[in-house]
């Protein structure tokens, strides 16, 4: 099974500058932050950083798929 997760930004927040409405992004895996109701996302920085869950919908995506979107992420 492949590990990588993506998740779409539905909400911003005040961190208009670090994430993108309607924007992919690669989620790392993080126990601690899923148990405060967060999720460590790869931003637009390029580094991961912690946001508040509901800010995403996590995909389920067939496995094919997170390979191919993995590399041009």
């Amino acid at each position: 099974m492949n590990d990588h997760r993506f998740a779409v930004c539905i909400e911003t927040g005040e961190y208009i500058a670090s994430l993108e409405p309607r924007k992919l992004y690669e989620v790392i895996p993080d126990s601690e932050a899923e148990l405060h109701d967060q999720i460590r996302v790869i931003d637009e920085s390029g580094e991961d950083y912690l946001y508040p869950k509901h800010f995403f919908i996590l995909l389920d995506l067939p496995e094919a798929t997170q390979r191919h979107v993995a590399r041009i992420l």
